[in-house]
Parts: C-alpha cells; structure tokens; sequence
C-alpha cells in the first residue's frame, strides 16, 4: 500500500475543489491494476482464508475486458459456519471494554487515511465512479468512523445513571450488544456504507458475517483487510461472498443471527424483512435502507443559477445510481421555460466517459442489466407520450463499445401516473413535471411509496418552511448547490428514509444510529447503609 499523508478534504459538497489530489489518484491507479487486479481472492472466516470448488468473475463496468478478479462463491454451509464463528468470537468481543473498540477504530480510520487513494482508485475500476465521488466516499467512510468514536465517548459508551426506584437503590441504563448481526452491503457505495453498517455492529459490541454485492467484491476485501490491520480479532468480522440466494435462508432463519442491516432494493429488503420476522422464534432487530423515488421543487422564487447545478449533481452524480438521486422534478411553471433551457445547456457539457479520466462526470452504468434498463425505460417513455429534452441514447461506438455508457437523459410530458414516476429506476434518467402553486408540488412529491430524500429550492424562507412541514420524506434540504437531494453523513445528518425507503431502525448516520445496534439493560443495586 502507497502511504500518502493528510490532506485536502473531499466530499460531495467540494467536489472538484482541489488540484493535488489528482497525481496521487493516478498513482494509485497504476498500483491497483499492477497489484490487484486479476487476481484470485478468498472469503474469510475466522481469519483465514477461504477457497471454494466454485468461482466467480468480476470484470470492470469501464470495459469488459479489464478483469477485476475471481473471487468466491459461498454456500450456505459457509454461512453457518461464518454464524458459528461470529458466535464464539462474541464471548470476548461483546466483553471488550468500549474503550479498546474505540481505539481500535481509530487505528482503522488512520489506516483509511493512508490507503484513500488506492480504495478510490479500486471503487473506480470495480463499480465506474468517477475520481471525485469516489475519494469522497473514502473520505466520508473515514469521518463516519471518527464520528462514532467521538461519539461513543461523549456518551460514555451509553452507561447513564438514572433515578433510584425507591431508598437505597443505585439504577443504571447500560447499552448492551445483541450478539452476530449480518451485514448486506449494495454497489453503489460499496465501502461507504459497508463501512457504516460494519462500524455501527462492531463498534457496539457485536460480531459481523458480512455478505456484500457481488458487483463490488475488491473493495469489500479491501476493507476487510483495513479492519484486520487496524487490530479487528480473527472471526469478529467474517466476509462472505457470491449470490445472495446462496446465503439468505441461514441469514433470515438461522437462531444464531441477532440482527440484519442491509441497504438495497425495496424487493429484496422487503423479503428479507418478512422472512426474517416470521422465521425467527422471537422478535429481532433489523436495520433496512431500501431506496427511493426523490423529488426537487424548484419555486419561482429560486436562484435558477443554484437550482441548476443542485439538480444535475443530484440527478446524475455517479449515473444516479444512488439512493438519493434525485429522479423527479417539480417546476414552477412560470418559469419551466427558462430553467429547462439552463437545465439542458447545463446537461449537454457534462462529460460522459472513463471515469479514470479527470475530466469525466460520468462513468459507465454498473452493468449489463443496467445498461439495457436504461434503453427499456426510455422507449416506454417516449411510448407514453414523453419528450426527450436531452440525453436518451447509450454510447456503444470506439471505446465505448466495451462497457456500460449511456447519456444523462430529462424527459418530459410522461404522465404521472406512468410506473417511470412510481419505480426506482436507479439510472441517470431525470422526470420532469411543472406546478401551479406549492402546495400542488409537495402533493405530488408526496406521491409515492418511498420517502428518503427531498429537495427544494427558493429564496422564500414561508416556502421552505411549508416544505418542511408537509414533505414526507426523511432527509430534506434546501437550496443545496452541491446536490438538491444527495449529501453527506453521518456528521452533517440523519439519513432516514420513510415509508418504503427504510422499513426499521434509526437510519443511517446520525446521534442516534448507534442505538440500532444496542438493547438496553437495567441495573438495580440495593445498597444497606452504612451502619
């Protein structure tokens, strides 16, 4: 690993603030083809490497023909034997006293630290984002670990005195672990928010069996082994891979599980939460992420030149394959004329291309599947009567022709009742509609299954104050510039969905995540007095 000191911080607010960042990217780049790519690589259980009869390939959504490796594929017997190891390591782990875990941790930061560039540089290769998003998404690992920390101790590892019962009684509320959670991790963030769920399980106490996306299996032994280095014991952490069908029975039924926490679709976290209520003798927690269909109002009253930029960072940042990309938007009408002409001179510049590259925004879709979504969903909204306003078409000529490229697309004149406006498409393709008054946007906004992200913007603090008040979503912002519904955590907020988007828990960063992976203990102590 290059070991490259501390520096310039990025996020998704700063994106392409800072011009040193550049040659220690491509440095690493080189690093991770030379080091990393092609090669074999295990599962891990209790520490030790695990070779299977069957194998999988990864091979790079940038072009086809770049082989990320061959890694692993699990069955369901190597889940129960990652449950039974997870198991025992708990004994100790559980025991340890929150102190050394924060230590631990800390370590784990710093080693993220020295390592961002190579992880950025292996997320790039591996799921197609470009340089920018991904350093942030290091960069923001890194912050969600140093937060927690810092947190764990301002809340004295959540030891609190309470009122005594009654004359010579000492009371106590102590957070406790549950025991091994399984962590379910997605493509889109692949270190990000593995690392998020991983911490927050650890961290408290509890032992992990991590299964992440077979789209992203490099970055997932990257971390894993950034844990081990930071001083993680043998089986605290068990990392398991291959189709998730593999695995899902003994994670929903298997009586050694305490807890799940999975980001992903609403199809498969809906699944996994209705069998995992029914197929375990008692309740248990588990912490879902599951997507969403975000919208941004932009008001009459908006700074059009702020609303733009807000929009398409949202919109197709990273091909808007993520949670909290936004996917519809509401315009004033008075004004749709004139920020839809912005909007799409905004568009057209926008580079599309290898995301190696700095001067490109976006990279490829994620796969094949993807890729031909993206086709499907603009042929059914044409056939629906809508306009392609820009964008619309894959890229598959020279060196496009090896991966996974399609434009940013804005449709409009889809009718609202059209599936394009209800489903998660999970693609850089941008609905848009146009209002009479607030009120009108933030009833269709509403209107949906999902309630993660929203946005708007005006310079009216009585509209944004209305939209506060009536959006049913769980993260909102306003007049955000680096992105009307995406944006960091957990320092900076909560990341809670509503409705369909998060069916349990706390949400995902935050003061209160933490709790997602505490059960409570009381403690009465009879004192006799002094005599």
């Amino acid at each position: 690993m290059i070991n490259l000191s501390s520096g310039y911080k990025i996020t998704y607010v700063t994106l392409f603030a800072d011009e040193s960042i550049h040659p220690k990217y491509e440095e690493a780049l080189t690093v991770v083809e030379r080091e990393y790519l092609g090669r074999r690589y295990p599962m891990y259980i209790a520490g030790k490497e695990v070779y299977t009869d069957k194998e999988f390939e990864k091979r790079s959504p940038i072009d086809t023909d770049i082989l990320i490796g061959r890694f692993q594929r699990g069955t369901k017997e190597h889940a129960i034997q990652a449950l039974e190891i997870a198991h025992e390591a708990f004994r100790e782990w559980g025991e340890t006293d929150w102190r050394e875990r924060v230590r631990i941790f800390r370590r784990i930061a710093d080693i993220l630290e020295a390592r961002r560039f190579e992880l950025a540089a292996a997320i790039t290769y591996e799921v197609g984002k470009n340089r920018m998003e991904a350093l942030a998404e290091v960069h923001e690992a890194i912050d969600a670990i140093r937060y927690y920390t810092d947190l764990m101790e301002r809340e004295d590892g959540y030891v609190k005195r309470m009122m005594p019962g009654a004359p010579g009684e000492e009371t106590w509320s102590v957070a406790r672990p549950y025991g091994v959670w399984v962590v379910i991790s997605p493509f889109n963030f692949p270190l990000d928010l593995a690392n998020g769920m991983i911490l927050g399980a650890l961290l408290t106490g509890n032992t992990v069996v991590w299964k992440p996306t077979s789209e992203a299996p490099l970055t997932a032994v990257l971390l894993y082994k950034a844990y081990i280095d930071g001083g993680i014991p043998p089986g605290v952490l068990n990392l398991v891979t291959g189709p998730g069908e593999e695995f899902e029975d003994a994670f929903v039924s298997h009586r050694l599980v305490a807890g799940i926490a999975f980001t992903g679709s609403r199809d498969v976290g809906m699944r996994l939460y209705k069998r995992f209520t029914s197929e375990q003798p008692y309740p248990k927690p588990i912490v879902l992420e599951m997507g969403s269909k975000n919208p941004t109002i932009v008001t009459a009253k908006a700074d059009l030149d702020k609303a733009v930029e807000g929009v398409v960072r949202a919109a197709f940042g990273y091909d808007g394959q993520k949670c909290s990309a936004t996917s519809r938007l509401y315009i004033d009408r008075r004004i749709k004329d004139e920020f839809l002409a912005r909007l799409i001179d905004r568009v057209e510049k926008l580079v599309v291309g290898d995301p190696r590259r700095r001067e490109t925004f976006m990279g490829p879709v994620i796969n094949r599947r993807a890729f031909e979504n993206f086709k499907k969903y603009v042929a059914d909204a044409v056939k629906a009567g809508g306009k392609i306003l820009v964008g619309g078409k894959t890229l598959e000529e020279g060196f496009y022709a090896k991966g996974f490229y399609v434009q940013p697309t804005v449709i409009i004149g889809v009718p609202e009742d059209h599936y394009l406006w209800k489903q998660e498409l999970f693609l850089p393709i941008l609905l848009v509609s146009e209002f009479d008054t607030l009120e009108e946007a933030i009833a269709k906004a509403n209107d949906t299954d999902y309630g993660l992200t929203a946005g708007i913007f005006t310079e009216d603090e009585s509209e944004y104050e209305l939209f506060f008040s009536k959006i049913e979503f769980g993260v909102t912002y306003v007049n955000r510039r680096g992105g009307a519904t995406t944006g960091a955590w957990p320092g900076a907020q909560t990341f809670v969905g509503w409705k369909s988007s998060g069916a349990t828990g706390r949400g995902v960063g935050g003061p209160y995540y933490l709790l997602n992976y505490f059960r409570e203990q009381a403690r009465t102590i009879v004192k006799e007095p002094k005599k």
